[in-house]
């Protein structure tokens, strides 16, 4: 079993496509300095008389997440898609979110929320953070991946 290192997973953002545009997806990963899988799982424990009253867990949702840190550049795409939604509420915080796996073969692709989005905040003598996270709307698309890893 192969060892794979975190900066090969791929994470890709675009803005919402208009119509049957395909989705203008731009990498975040310029000064990212950690990721986190904050993925959430809501469980339900029930205990049946069939058994011997041990509670069995039921997964009765997933809601799969990340949360970025780093360096903010208002100059990197990625960046200010993300920034340029600070001010948005409700759909307006919609995009397109597409994980490449560390392997590069398998991808997640889905529509998805940002929240807690900080472009440009820390001590004077710091360079300026940049953090946000994306949580999927609903579980998303997993396939193998076509195309080679560096492409969208």
């Amino acid at each position: 079993m192969a060892r794979n290192k975190n900066a090969l997973r791929q994470h890709w953002v675009a803005a919402m496509p208009v119509g049957d545009a395909e989705p203008d997806y731009k990498r975040l990963a310029a000064w990212i300095t950690d990721i986190n899988d904050d993925t959430a799982e809501e469980v339900e424990e029930t205990a049946f008389y069939d058994g011997d009253g041990t509670p069995t867990s039921d997964v009765v949702s997933v809601a799969m997440s990340y949360s970025f840190s780093g360096y903010y550049d208002s100059s990197d795409e990625a960046q200010a898609l993300i920034a340029g939604l600070r001010l948005e509420t409700g759909e307006g915080r919609k995009i397109m979110h597409k994980v490449i796996e560390s392997d590069g073969a398998k991808k997640f692709v889905g529509t998805a929320t940002v929240t807690d989005i900080v472009a440009g905040s820390g001590a004077a003598e710091d360079y300026e953070e940049f953090s946000c996270t994306i949580k999927y709307d609903e579980i998303p698309a997993y396939d193998t991946v076509a195309t080679t890893t560096t492409q969208a």
